[in-house]
């Protein structure tokens, strides 16, 4: 951010500091000044001259013999620049004139005739090119009628300035203008402020006679006003502020224009000016573009949209890239006279990804990819109309059309002043802090012995106590903090929840028998939709594309952790490895924006795939092939390990599974994750023989887990066990008989445990029988006969209403 000391000085009195201790001040306070540098070198001796007469050289052909009034004496100058003319008003370097790069000027004769300074062009003075207005660039520069021959050119021209170049991080995106700098250094200084008052003498027409908006996606565009300004006359703009513009980088091009601009650096709120003749409708309509949309920019590019890209339209065709830059068509120009002028807030994501496609990073998409204050959108619009009245002689409708459903969020930060002092290792009395908190301009409230601060939303950097301890820290001064170890007691520090939940994950794992891989977050187009756990796909996720990847197998961000594991099966059986058990704790990226640019939503999950044998001991002639109990087994020993209580496995398909061996995984009554047999086509795709796998969300587990262990105590009286076999329909769960067992066996039922499923010979056609091992205990006596019993029945009775039961002898 390029800061002209002298405009700062519209708003803060900084005649008692020069700009280098003003720098360092601004440095200490926390935000880096890279220079403090003038304009130009220092000039003297350049002035205003008004060009009385001028001839063609009697020597020579592309020079003119010009008669100058520089106010206390004529001039007789030669110059060669095509602009020359009588009438004019110029900066005149006088004999004895030092110009930038060291060039000193003096009497001299050209082609004969004398000649006694020189009439300078901007680059002359040390004005960049690309900063010189067009008409300029070629000649000398013409001062506007009204200023007085005689007085000093280079202040005329701002060319006494100092520039500060601040680099900003990130989150200080309210220094992206003079009035967010001028906060920031009245509050270093302790010196009051003034603001420009918005005053504007409005039109008995309304401006929705003239214009209606129409916003499409309010989550991507939730303010938009719309200004009309009639009687526009397109121009030059005053000196002072092609001055300011072309301090802060920005060359000049009209009245219009250069308002806008002006309003972009004061507010740091972009602004855009349409034609409103020019505009094609009385609609204004906010969208996303459609596929293979164009829109000619005002850089005379042909550009094509995409359909994530915001765009303004006339309700038939874009008539600019929404916060990024205009479209031609609409282009102010010195025809126009009559303006729309347009105030938004648009979504910082959607900015950034239109700025980066069509590669336009501009001064206004810099602004909006940070976040522009949400209080001040409309006030930059309405001084941008008090400009226009003042120096494009427009007249301003009343009222601005606007669509708003942007909602304005202050946060509140309480914190004590022992709290500030405590982290500090200060003493800072809570006077004290109440005047650097007047100093920020933050609204305050005291309470107890500390504040109440109501951020204003300039400042969205500033959301919790700790930004409150910087703010007061910088503002009381780094360099008195005192050299002390930190106050209070030292605490051994701990495992957050999740860390110590995903330790106790991959120790369990391990020792369950699987290895742990770590595969790629990034995959192809095809498996980043594969093997999506249910609770997932019912959030419509859209697979994120890298815009430039290094390949098509690294092209998508994952939804599953799955295909890729399935990959590393692949790959270790292609090399002679065929019983193995794999898991991989990692992030899946959840984009819930179809169509539309958005932070995925990163999400931990837990997963694993077995294939081959689980158990092979040859010397005892003992072998297990991996099968879905096995899953089921080391999940359960898992949720048991990490007291994750009351989890259902219920039978269901899932995309990519086997449709008769797949369950999904419920705790609650909220689905998180999935196990089961992958589905005979994919296994074939991978090259696979038998191949179970699991998915769970880690976050839902953490959420729905006991967080304190409890302990009881040895049990002093013995259990009773009690083995029930049912024959039921093969269409009933065994999971839905638990739960009916349950809540009938009373509150001596322990435990409950499948421990045989029979279908076959001697079962009839479309039943099965299954078996439950019950175990009794009363911890403060020994059980009798009769409860056991009377549990017994209770259970029986139960099933048998419940699911058309018998009772397997």
């Amino acid at each position: 951010m390029l800061v002209s000391i002298n405009w700062l000085k519209q708003y803060i009195d900084l005649d008692d500091i020069t700009p280098e201790e003003l720098a360092e001040k601004i440095t200490k306070s926390g935000i880096e000044v890279d220079s403090a540098r003038p304009i130009v070198d220092q000039i003297k001796k350049v002035v205003v001259g008004y060009v009385k007469s001028c001839e063609k050289h009697p020597n020579a052909d592309k020079l003119n013999l010009c008669q100058v009034d520089v106010g206390d004496e004529e001039l007789q100058i030669i110059c060669g620049a095509p602009n020359v003319q009588a009438g004019q008003k110029v900066a005149v370097a006088k004999p004895g004139a030092r110009l930038p790069g060291g060039m000193k000027i003096k009497k001299t004769k050209l082609r004969g005739v004398e000649s006694q300074g020189m009439i300078c062009s901007l680059q002359e003075l040390g004005i960049d090119d690309k900063f010189v207005q067009k008409e300029f660039v070629d000649g000398i520069f013409v001062f506007p009628d009204d200023v007085e021959v005689g007085e000093d050119a280079i202040k005329l021209l701002n060319l006494n300035d100092t520039i500060l170049e601040l680099e900003l991080t990130p989150n200080r995106s309210d220094c992206l203008s003079m009035i967010g700098v001028a906060y920031e250094v009245a509050a270093i200084l302790g010196k009051d402020l003034k603001l420009p008052e918005v005053l504007i003498d409005s039109m008995n027409e309304d401006a929705a006679d003239y214009v209606q908006v129409k916003v499409e996606n309010p989550e991507l565009n939730p303010y938009y006003g719309a200004f009309i300004i009639k009687n526009i006359q397109v121009g030059p703009s005053p000196l002072w502020m092609q001055n300011r513009l072309i301090a802060a980088g920005i060359r000049p091009i009209n009245n219009v224009v250069d308002i806008t601009n002006y309003v972009l650096l004061e507010y740091g709120q972009p602004l855009h000016a349409f034609d409103y003749d020019r505009f094609g409708s009385k609609e204004v309509v906010i969208r996303t573009a459609k596929k293979d949309e164009k829109i000619q920019t005002l850089d005379d590019e042909e550009r094509t949209l995409k359909e994530d890209h915001l765009v303004i339209t006339n309700g038939k065709e874009p008539v600019a890239i929404a916060g990024v830059m205009g479209g031609a068509d609409s282009e102010v120009s010195q025809e126009t006279t009559t303006v729309l002028l347009e105030a938004a807030y648009f979504d910082p994501q959607t900015v950034r990804k239109g700025s980066k496609d069509h590669q336009l990073r501009s001064e206004a998409s810099i602004r909006f990819e940070k976040g522009v204050d949400p209080k001040r959108v409309k006030e930059a619009g309405l001084r941008a109309c008090q400009l226009l009245e003042q120096y494009a002689g427009g007249k301003v409708l009343s009222g601005v059309v606007e669509f708003n459903e942007l909602e304005v969020i202050e946060n509140v930060v309480e914190f004590s002043s022992d709290q500030i002092n405590q982290v500090l290792g200060t003493n800072i009395s809570k006077g004290e802090m109440e005047e650097i908190i007047a100093r920020l301009r933050f609204d305050y409230e005291h309470k107890g012995e500390g504040f109440k601060v109501i951020v204003p939303t300039r400042r969205g950097d500033v959301s919790i106590v700790e930004d409150m301890v910087e703010e007061i820290a910088r503002i009381y001064g780094y360099d008195r903090l005192p050299y002390t170890l930190p106050e209070g007691t030292g605490h051994a520090g701990r495992l957050t929840e999740q860390q110590q939940l995903k330790r106790n994950i991959h120790r369990y794992l391990q020792g369950s028998g699987l290895n742990e891989s770590w595969t790629y977050s990034l995959t192809t187009r095809k498996r980043s939709g594969l093997l999506v756990s249910p609770e997932v796909k019912a959030l419509n996720p859209v697979p994120v594309k890298l815009a430039m990847p290094m390949s098509e197998a690294h092209s998508h961000l994952r939804l599953s952790l799955l295909p890729e594991l399935l990959a590393s099966l692949q790959y270790n059986i292609a090399r002679k490895q065929a019983d193995l058990a794999l898991y991989e704790l990692g992030s899946v990226y959840i984009n819930r924006k179809k169509g539309l640019i958005s932070l995925p939503e990163e999400q931990l999950r837990i997963a694993g795939a077995l294939t081959g044998l689980w158990m092979n001991h040859p010397w005892q002639k003992e072998t297990k092939a991996v099968d879905f109990y096995v899953v089921k087994g080391i999940l359960e020993g898992l949720f048991d390990y990490i007291h994750l209580n009351g989890v259902q496995f219920e039978a269901d398909e899932v995309e990519g599974m086997h449709p008769g061996r797949c369950a999904v995984l419920k705790v609650n009554g909220e689905t998180f994750g999935f196990l089961g047999q992958l589905h005979p086509s994919l296994q074939n795709e991978y090259d696979l023989k038998d191949t179970y796998v699991f998915d769970i969300n880690l976050e839902k587990i953490l959420e729905h887990m006991d967080k304190v262990e409890q302990f009881v105590p040895i049990p002093r009286y013995p259990s009773v066990s009690q083995d029930l076999a049912f024959v039921v329909s093969e269409q009933v769960s065994s999971s839905d008989i638990l739960e009916v067992i349950k809540d009938a066996g009373g509150s001596y039922l322990q435990k409950v445990d499948v421990f045989d499923v029979y279908q076959g010979e001697h079962m009839e056609k479309g039943k099965k029988s299954i078996a439950y091992r019950l175990l009794f205990q009363n911890p403060e006596a020994t059980l009798t006969d009769e409860e056991v019993d009377q549990a017994r029945e209770n259970i029986i009775t139960s099933v048998k209403e419940k699911f058309h039961a018998e009772l397997r002898g």
